[in-house]
């Protein structure tokens, strides 16, 4: 049986629910919002809902092996950032800063957003929610792809900067999500890193990013 967390449950946790069902029949899901309200809608839909905070609930129970197969973020936050902070604390401080103007010039249609959120989109227009995201053809466009946005970020050479990058992978048109490996590979690359960090998440088309440095001691 495949396993899912949702985090968040409103149109597009529905949405997503909706389409692992339907991939992925008898699938295991549960849905994290801190909406009791939210909560309510969810469990008269009949998946599993636990009605916490997704990211405080994905850094006490998530585990590196094993339960859940995938995590799909749907909340308007870059959770893997947000996760990693909390696992970093205690042991690390952890810094934000500034992703260098020089460097966002050089990313697609770059998006400065809050909390130091930089958003990167090879689409200067908005995708239909059910692209399948083809490896070479633009659904959109009709036209062969810019590139493959992942794989863009990962290989950033920057000053001294480290890129580190989750990938989301599509799940069903319109729905991606990582494998709670992908979190903890992340975790590992950011602690062995004596650099600047660069994290990203990002699918072929889309992504977000944030820029921090760690130092061994409590956070602050």
């Amino acid at each position: 049986m495949t396993s899912f967390w949702i985090i968040g449950g409103g149109k597009f946790g529905i949405k997503s629910a909706e389409a692992a069902v339907k991939k992925y029949p008898g699938a295991d899901i549960t849905i994290i919002d801190k909406n009791i309200e939210v909560c309510r809608r969810v469990s008269n839909l009949s998946f599993n809902t636990v009605c916490m905070e997704g990211i405080k609930y994905m850094a006490d129970h998530l585990k590196r092996d094993g339960f859940p197969d995938w995590i799909i973020p749907v909340i308007p936050v870059h959770v893997a950032y947000e996760w990693i902070r909390i696992q970093l604390s205690g042991e690390y401080s952890v810094m934000p800063v500034d992703i260098p103007e020089e460097l966002a010039a050089t990313l697609p249609n770059p998006l400065r957003g809050k909390g130091g959120a930089l958003y990167i989109s090879f689409a200067d227009f908005i995708c239909p929610d059910n692209c399948p995201e083809p490896a070479k053809i633009c659904t959109y466009t009709g036209k062969p792809r810019l590139g493959i946005l992942h794989e863009k970020l990962a290989s950033i050479s920057y000053n001294n900067f480290c890129s580190v990058v989750v990938q989301s992978r599509q799940l069903s048109p319109g729905v991606g999500g990582y494998m709670p490996e992908d979190l903890y590979e992340a975790l590992e690359k950011i602690k062995h890193a004596d650099t600047p960090c660069l994290l990203s998440t990002a699918c072929r088309c889309h992504g977000v990013m944030h820029a921090f440095t760690i130092k061994r001691g409590m956070s602050i």
